[in-house]
């Protein structure tokens, strides 16, 4: 063990191979075999409790809904403010880790965590509700680094890119995980039971951390009063445009006067922040850095890759709820992303090269186009059996990408003063990525579903001789129940109407996998450019520097 000193801000003197690999990381010492087995499980634990509570919440918003007898704008806000204080905290995270310890942001929020959910379970109220968001919201930042740095302790040195592959992918599974036991939970106790959940699943994480520690790292005086100013004004702004994206699409963009008046705020803010940075000797986000050519292409691939993959929510789930199924009938579907997912892990960890990390992207995008298009051939019957090849793909394609857009990051840090900087950009891309993805494909899908129900409107008309034939069927149908001629006609006309809705709906939602399908064709052919035009510069370089010689 490395010789500690009075002063916990002098570096401890590290054995080679113990030497932490940045800033605020734990050092890696020799472990026994059954710990290295107990720091996986603790990790992998840690990843889901961070992911598993909103996956939770996220899976039964709709029931939910009716608990805490609140409008759909209303509940909204539950995944919402966790997005809020889950980027925002990012800012920070970093630098508090370097300066304290991960342990003791991880404790200190898991405890607070712990107790706002406890007094929740006496109070049923949205308020309170949001309370609880926003606190998992913080403690989920902090919990995803602290699980992979667990399971980095957990392998030995020459598979540290598997144990970060798992660490960063870990989460992934809370989604699909969150739909097979969830309606369980509700039938304990309402919404009391998802709530009892989370308490139980972060108090057994605060009981393994604390258990079992992480080995210690070196910490250094990092923090400057000037970041808080960036905080106070890039926080509020993040904020705003998260609250936009969330329920721009519920309020509708142009109807809702309070979007205008955020989004204005956000823009404000946000370059308020962002000037004041440039001009800062030393920043806590490197905006020139973030600025680069390099790092706006991973993040903009980052982003795409986040806006396509909500089609799996808001595309397939979305319709699915659309017609009534509630998550006990769509297990198998569960079943079929978890299994997708776990395959993606698995193959990313086989197959994972510094070198050539641009592949894994290509091939994710690849197979997110090809589920997308294999959904957009879904009809009114397309029911989760139907689903189950095109969602294992999308599964798959998710967490294949993830570990190697991660890492393609860290390698283009080359100082770690922008590794604030980075965290940032990662958890900007998929936070607001992912809410981003929704609106994009949410408003899609509703501007497709209005223009192809007056379409359909158009046709129905009793001069067709199928309308007639069908409504004298809808008519049938009920001419036992209903005596008067005039209700029997308008029941077939409302009926038939129905059908028309519902057949502009599934026309929408096969638009909306279409346009997923373009875009990810457009990024694979951009990443493909990329790679050419690399390859071509090399060896124009190679021949310049052999000729020269």
């Amino acid at each position: 063990m490395p010789r500690r000193h009075a002063n916990p801000y002098v570096p401890h003197d590290w054995a080679p191979h113990e030497k932490p690999a940045i800033l605020g990381s734990p050092s890696t010492p020799i472990h026994s075999t059954p710990k290295r087995i107990a720091y996986g499980i603790v990790g992998l634990l840690v990843c889901l409790t961070g992911a598993l509570g909103n996956a939770v919440v996220t899976a039964n918003l709709q029931l939910l809904q009716g608990t805490f007898a609140a409008w759909s704008t209303e509940i909204a806000w539950l995944p919402a403010v966790y997005v809020m204080t889950n980027v925002s905290i990012n800012l920070l995270l970093v630098k508090f880790r370097q300066q304290f310890g991960l342990r003791a942001f991880t404790e200190g929020f898991l405890v607070l965590y712990v107790l706002v959910t406890f007094f929740h379970l006496f109070v049923n109220d949205l308020s309170s509700a949001l309370m609880v968001r926003a606190a998992h919201g913080m403690v989920a930042a902090a919990l995803s680094s602290l699980g992979i740095y667990y399971q980095v302790q957990a392998w030995p040195a020459r598979h540290r890119l598997k144990a970060l592959t798992i660490g960063i992918t870990g989460s992934s599974l809370a989604i699909p995980l969150a739909r097979l036991f969830s309606t369980e939970l509700l039938q304990i106790d309402e919404w009391r039971g998802l709530y009892f959940f989370e308490l139980g699943l972060a108090l057994v994480s605060l009981a393994c951390v604390i258990a079992l520690k992480l080995p210690p790292s070196d910490r250094k005086k990092v923090f400057e009063k000037k970041d808080f100013i960036t905080f106070f004004l890039l926080a509020p702004g993040m904020a705003l445009v998260t609250a936009v994206l969330s329920l721009g699409r519920l309020d509708w963009w142009f109807e809702a006067p309070w979007i205008g008046w955020a989004l204005a705020g956000a823009v404000v803010l946000i370059v308020s922040a962002i000037a004041f940075e440039h001009n800062r000797s030393n920043p806590l986000l490197n905006i020139k850095w973030l600025s680069s050519g390099s790092i706006l292409r991973l993040g903009l691939i980052m982003l795409l890759i986040r806006i396509v993959l909500a089609e799996q929510n808001t595309g397939v789930i979305g319709w699915l709820q659309y017609v009534g199924l509630q998550n006990e009938q769509m297990t198998n579907l569960a079943w079929s992303i978890f299994a997708g997912i776990v395959c993606g892990i698995v193959a990313s960890c086989l197959t994972l090269n510094p070198q050539r990390l641009y592949w894994p992207t290509a091939t994710a995008l690849a197979l997110i186009m090809v589920a997308s298009l294999l959904d957009s051939q879904s009809t009114i019957l397309t029911r989760p059996e139907q689903l189950m090849f095109s969602q294992f793909l999308l599964g798959f394609g998710s967490a294949f990408f993830l570990a190697p857009a991660m890492l393609a990051g860290i390698g283009v840090i080359a100082d770690q003063r922008n590794l604030v900087s980075f965290s940032v950009l990662f958890g900007m891309s998929q936070n607001i990525g992912g809410l981003l993805g929704s609106a994009i494909l949410g408003t899609f899908q509703t501007w497709r579903e209005k223009f192809h129900s007056s379409q359909l409107a158009d046709q129905l008309t009793t001069l067709n001789p199928l309308i007639t034939e069908r409504l004298q069927q809808y008519s049938q149908m009920y001419q036992s129940q209903i005596g008067d001629s005039t209700l029997l006609n308008v029941q077939a006309t409302t009926l038939l109407q129905n059908a028309a809705t519902l057949q502009a709906n599934i026309l929408a939602y096969n638009d909306t996998y279409l346009l997923t399908a373009a875009i990810s064709a457009a990024t694979l052919v951009w990443v493909f450019w990329r790679l050419i035009r690399l390859r071509i510069t090399a060896r124009i370089a190679l021949k310049r520097a052999t000729g020269s010689k």
